[in-house]
């Protein structure tokens, strides 16, 4: 599923030609994915354009992309740095794990920085106990 804002280009033509499906969505709102969750979930400056420009919480961001994102799914997050370290803070508190981490090289490719975390599978102690 691609996902294009709905103050950017419209590149849902583009998605569809290329036989992939795709909405236009606002990031400041809930969004629908009833039944689905996802496996993988890429978000290329998608925090900076949430924050910076439209003034939205990234917390409430973060916790949407918790929702949908399925246990054991991964999140790409492709931002500048103060961004990734905006989401590291909170992976802790939302039961993830960072499984990669590379910041730009050069100058040339600004400040950006890739930060990939996995979502983790929630269990209770009772859980572990009838695991064991």
């Amino acid at each position: 599923m691609n996902v294009v804002p709905e103050d950017g280009p419209n590149t849902l033509k583009l998605i569809y030609d290329r036989g992939l499906i795709g909405s236009i969505h606002n990031w400041c709102e809930a969004y629908s994915t009833y039944p689905r969750t996802y496996d993988l979930l890429h978000a290329s400056n998608v925090f900076s354009e949430i924050i910076e420009k439209k003034g939205c919480s990234g917390e409430d961001l973060l916790i949407e992309i918790d929702r949908i994102l399925r246990p054991t799914g991964f999140l790409i997050v492709r931002d500048k740095k103060p961004v990734t370290d905006f989401v590291k803070k909170y992976l802790p508190a939302i039961h993830w794990e960072t499984v990669a981490v590379a910041d730009s090289p050069s100058e040339s490719d600004g400040d950006d920085g890739v930060l990939i975390v996995q979502k983790k599978l929630w269990l209770t102690s009772e859980s572990l106990r009838e695991t064991d």
